[in-house]
């Protein structure tokens, strides 16, 4: 999935839970999203000043929450994991495994979540 299919889906699927989303499409997104923040707060920096409000960061980070919370629940899906596992980002260790958990490599073929996002993009071999 490149760049723009991935941060497409994640608009298209605004507030979709249901399926799976593959590596490539979760950390395009994040990095989407970093980009975004960086943007707006120097939009902010601008306009505002150093110290002063960030409303356009602020309205930024709010339009991308729930697609956010959406990509990274069916990140779970694709491992075969429930999306209440997102509830461990509220304590330092469960973010540290939910960051294992999204560099993993998903379940292959279909899951109890859906049909595999990357079936016949990638040829089948060992996981490494």
């Amino acid at each position: 999935m490149t760049f723009a299919e991935a941060i497409a889906s994640g608009f298209r699927n605004y507030v979709g839970f249901e399926g799976r989303a593959s590596r490539s499409e979760y950390w395009f997104w994040v990095l989407f999203v970093i980009l975004v923040s960086l943007a707006t707060g120097i939009l902010d920096y601008i306009i505002f000043g150093p110290g002063g409000l960030s409303p356009i960061n602020a309205l930024a980070s709010l339009a991308l929450f729930l697609p956010g919370l959406a990509v990274g629940v069916r990140r779970l899906h694709d491992i075969d994991r429930t999306g209440w596992w997102m509830l461990l980002v509220i304590t330092l260790i469960g973010g540290l495994v939910l960051l294992v958990f999204f560099v993993m490599r998903g379940t292959p073929g279909p899951n109890r979540f859906g049909p595999d996002p990357l079936a016949g993009a990638m040829p089948a071999g060992p996981a490494y």
